[in-house]
């Protein structure tokens, strides 16, 4: 594992576990995939940034799990769901989605649609 993932989590070790969970779905369900270690995120690449993982705080600190992984992707479209903490359209036609998860098993089938969605919309984008 990279040395700079492990600083990134130096802070809070807990949500490292989500992270790597994250990181081996991305990496085993889309190809061509490269990894940008940042200071306040992870972002997942292929042609452009298409996901990313972060400490960000969506809620309130009393309304965030312990531990907790915010996983961002960017649409064509904003999608409507409960799992959903915030969406903005910071461009016209150009969506990002903000979702705290707070175990593996919500790396599920849903979270994984709207991330390979993004990947496929990154390669898209000029």
């Amino acid at each position: 594992m990279e040395e700079k993932i492990l600083l990134f989590f130096n802070q809070k070790p807990a949500a490292l576990d989500l992270y790597l969970a994250l990181e081996r779905q991305i990496l085993a369900e889309i190809d061509n995939v490269s990894i940008k270690v940042q200071k306040t995120q992870i972002s997942f690449y292929n042609r452009h940034m298409f996901a990313c993982a972060s400490l960000a705080k969506t809620r309130k600190a009393k309304d965030l799990p312990d531990p907790y992984l915010t996983v961002t992707f960017g649409l064509e479209r904003k999608v409507e769901s409960p799992r959903i903490d915030i969406a903005t359209e910071p461009y016209p036609r150009r969506w990002t989605h903000h979702v705290v998860i707070a175990s593996p098993e919500e790396i599920d089938e849903e979270l994984m649609g709207w991330i390979r969605e993004a990947s496929v919309f990154s390669e898209k984008k000029r």
